[in-house]
């Protein structure tokens, strides 16, 4: 699927976040992968028929942690417009580091996604990060080029932290709580996009089985995150 293409609506009737289309990269090896596109432009994968990977996985590159500091955790009844906008993400456990995009929704009513599969974006529609609510983050898995900025977005484990740059110099960090894989068709709209009493993050790109009748994988993976 093309980076511009729509998938899985952002509110209470959406379905799923990353939808990907199938496109040979070579006839002469059927095998070989395909350029997926995942949340209508939220990632791009190069994948087998079996929705594996054919890229041979290496060690995750060293990315340290970001030195600044931490923004304070918000008041349920702050405001959210005092909260910076995002401009950055560090994952140091899954070697990640990205700029952010702001996506909002297309003239379809679907959620937007960055064309730029090594770069991950903060969903407008949702609270900035470090404000009261679930502040939505999403990536694509992978390319016919290699991994996407969430490849390895399903390695993350609870208590690992993911650190979210701001305008304001600061870094607003999460702490993970919770990884887990949904089938499309049973994907939590409540759990990710509903209302919460605190500040938490969630982070989103497809995975599971790739279905070649479909063109698209079957499943999205989810991360669960808090403020620190």
């Amino acid at each position: 699927m093309r980076a511009d293409t729509a998938a899985g609506r952002a509110d209470a009737r959406h379905v799923s976040p990353l939808r990907v289309i199938r496109r040979p990269w070579a006839v002469a090896a059927a095998v070989a992968g395909v350029l997926v596109v995942t949340l209508g432009g939220a990632g791009l994968s190069w994948a087998s028929g079996t929705g594996r990977s054919a890229m041979p996985v290496g060690r995750p590159p060293v990315t340290g942690t970001p030195r600044s500091h931490w923004a304070a955790v918000s008041a349920p009844t702050a405001p959210a417009q005092v909260v910076p906008l995002p401009t950055g993400m560090v994952i140091p456990a899954i070697g990640v580091r990205t700029k952010l995009i702001q996506l909002g929704l297309a003239a379809s009513g679907t959620l937007q996604v960055p064309a730029d599969v090594g770069v991950a974006g903060w969903y407008t529609g949702s609270p900035r990060p470090g404000g009261t609510g679930s502040a939505v983050i999403v990536g694509h898995i992978d390319s016919v080029n290699g991994p996407g900025v969430f490849f390895r977005l399903r390695e993350l484990k609870p208590g690992d932290l993911v650190y979210v740059q701001r305008t304001d110099g600061k870094m607003a960090v999460f702490k993970v709580t919770l990884v887990q894989t949904f089938l499309k068709s049973r994907f939590p709209t409540a759990a990710v996009y509903g209302p919460v009493p605190n500040a938490q993050l969630r982070l989103i790109t497809c995975g599971g089985t790739f279905d070649v009748a479909t063109g698209s994988y079957l499943s999205n993976v989810v991360v669960f995150a808090v403020l620190q």
